[in-house]
């Protein structure tokens, strides 16, 4: 997907079935190779069926350097015990979360909400 109006294209990156001390290090390479200044990214964890801490761990580390060169990353697709990470963790308030990856990429084709250098801070429920 692109946009018109010569923003970034889109791009998904689709996360393991685990997200752990295991395979971590890997997720987050993947994710942060993904970012450039400007780019719009769906992170698709419809597969993952567990997820650690450092997983959560990785998403704040990915969405703070998203912050720093003005990338967008919308999460999607989690659910049971990956989602119930977040949910615990209390990440499912502070990221960009919905339930599919047709709702993430319409997100990011939506201008990007002010954050005012701000990362990581409370968006409101999910979806």
């Amino acid at each position: 997907m692109s946009s018109m109006n010569g923003r970034q294209p889109i791009s998904t990156v689709m996360l393991p079935a685990k997200v752990d001390t295991v395979t971590v290090a890997g997720v987050e390479a993947m994710l942060l190779s993904a970012l450039r200044p400007g780019a719009r990214i769906v992170v698709d964890g419809s597969a993952v069926t567990y997820m650690s801490a450092a997983g959560v761990r990785t998403f704040a580390t990915v969405m703070h350097e998203a912050t720093k060169i003005q990338a967008r990353v919308v999460f999607c697709g989690f659910h049971g015990a990956a989602w119930d990470c977040l949910l615990v963790s209390g990440f499912s308030e502070l990221l960009e979360i919905t339930e599919t990856g047709a709702q993430a990429a319409a997100r990011l084709e939506k201008e990007a909400p002010q954050s005012g250098g701000e990362s990581l801070r409370r968006r409101g429920t999910a979806g």
